[in-house]
């Protein structure tokens, strides 16, 4: 893959995370409880959701 290609693949990951971390935080938390999430965790569940770890 090129530079640009690389570069281009890891902003969009990163662009990808942010959203999730942001969609996970605003979650209501009724719904968060249904869904057994904590809004700390936000950013480890984008993480293993976008990057796989």
């Amino acid at each position: 893959m090129s530079f640009l290609t690389n570069l281009s693949a890891a902003y969009a990951k990163r662009r990808a995370y942010q959203k999730t971390v942001y969609e996970l935080k605003s979650l209501p938390l009724d719904t968060a409880l249904d869904l057994d999430l904590y809004a700390g965790d936000a950013e480890r569940i984008a993480a293993r959701a976008v990057y796989g770890r």
